[in-house]
């Protein structure tokens, strides 16, 4: 019945311990929101006002197109093409803060820094823009981190990853189709996998550890291991008698004494 209590009790703060690295903050929307909401200013303003933004791209491997590195995610050639990366990066982001609240905004700037860096090293000599590359990072570490974890919710995030996104994966050779950048997707994949390598998470949930599992456990000190004799047969406990006890600390618990008092109702017949 104790180990009983001790497995409910310990299994008690770990749901604690869990529900403790899993909280809705309002910044689970806010921060896809704003990226989404950079990314409809930058293709309003290029729309309306004729501003050529996608020359800022990623040029490979052009001074120039060093730029695109950061510019490149807000950019957008037209209205299928900002629109088939909005969903995706208000899903991602918002389930990145969400579960991954601490390194959220490590694999947003490092994941768009890293994947246009790479895709200036071996993108073909074509202006590369869009939100993609960073899909691709936020996809591939939300999958692999998943399972590096062994956590079931963040498995179970890592499945659903899959399901929705799964298709992905062919976008990242080439000639599937000219029209868009697979060096940039691929870029994106290499990065969220090194950043579920590189970047660790938080022991959700701590295993049960008995005391003789911790390092300072000493068995010469322990109650039950002393019962058993230096050829390790089991000792019955010593009788009443052959313990020592200090009687002078002992205090004798008085007796109980019941008194009855009769008293006669001269009222009755």
């Amino acid at each position: 019945m104790v180990v009983f209590l001790i497995l409910i009790h310990r299994k008690s703060k770990n749901m604690e311990k869990e529900y403790s690295f899993f909280k809705f903050t309002p910044s689970v929307w806010l921060v896809p929101s704003l990226i989404v909401l950079m990314m409809w200013i930058a293709f309003y303003s290029n729309s309306s006002f004729n501003l050529d933004l996608n020359r800022f791209g990623i040029l490979p491997r052009t001074t120039h197109g060093l730029i695109g590195i950061v510019a490149s995610p807000f950019l957008h050639g037209n209205l299928q093409h900002i629109t088939n990366n909005t969903l995706p990066i208000f899903i991602l982001g918002a389930a990145l803060v969400y579960f991954y609240r601490d390194l959220s905004l490590k694999i947003l700037v490092y994941g768009i820094l890293l994947s246009g860096l790479i895709t200036w090293i071996i993108g073909r000599s074509n202006y590369h823009i869009g939100a993609s590359g960073l899909i691709y990072v936020l996809v591939s570490f939300i999958f692999f981190k998943g399972f590096f974890t062994k956590y079931y919710r963040l498995v179970a995030l890592s499945f659903a990853v899959v399901v929705l996104y799964g298709g992905m994966v062919w976008y990242m050779f080439p000639d599937v189709d000219n029209t868009i950048s697979w060096e940039g997707h691929l870029a994106g994949f290499i990065t969220g996998l090194a950043f579920a390598l590189y970047y660790k998470t938080p022991n959700y949930v701590e295993e049960l550890k008995y005391d003789w599992q911790q390092p300072d456990f000493d068995p010469m000190q322990d109650p039950f291991m002393k019962r058993f004799d230096e050829n390790g047969n089991f000792v019955n406990p010593p009788k009443l008698e052959e313990m020592e006890v200090d009687y002078d600390e002992v205090v004798a618990q008085p007796k109980q004494k019941n008194v009855y008092t009769f008293i006669e109702n001269k009222n009755e017949d």
